[in-house]
């Protein structure tokens, strides 16, 4: 199983789409599985639901920043190589799906529990959610 069937098969299994992203490079990037399921809790639904940027999105910034980023002062042209993939990640996801955010990508306002229903109603945490962290993990895997 490839690693984007693998973190779709995580988001299926009720973990969010910044968990599903982050878990499936957990292993790689010396990051035990259980904390990347920690580390990215909060940055689901747009972080913590609010609809803000789509938490596969935010998953994969911290991929990014988990192989790339800037550790110690000394390491501080690690920093510009982070938002340089950083911005070509972003970028590469608008062209897929028009939007980092959320609320767009959904069509509704997970923080509000009306659309919360909505979204449950029309299906879309089993069709739009599943494709966004499938395109996020398609984009990193392009970028390694």
């Amino acid at each position: 199983m490839n690693r984007s069937d693998k973190a779709v098969e995580r988001f299926g299994e009720g973990f969010n789409c910044a968990q599903a992203v982050v878990s499936v490079y957990a292993s790689d990037l010396g990051l035990d599985e259980k904390k990347s399921f920690k580390v990215a809790c909060a940055f689901g639904g747009g972080m913590a639901r609010c609809g803000l940027t789509c938490g596969a999105v935010t998953g994969a910034l911290m991929v990014l920043g988990l192989r790339h980023g800037m550790d110690s002062k000394e390491t501080e042209t690690a920093k510009e190589k982070t938002y340089e993939r950083t911005v070509e990640f972003m970028e590469a996801f608008k062209v897929l799906n028009g939007s980092l955010a959320c609320k767009e990508l959904l069509g509704c306002d997970l923080s509000e529990p009306a659309g919360k229903k909505r979204a449950k109603e029309k299906g879309l945490f089993k069709t739009i959610c599943p494709k966004m962290v499938r395109d996020a993990v398609d984009i990193l895997e392009k970028m390694a």
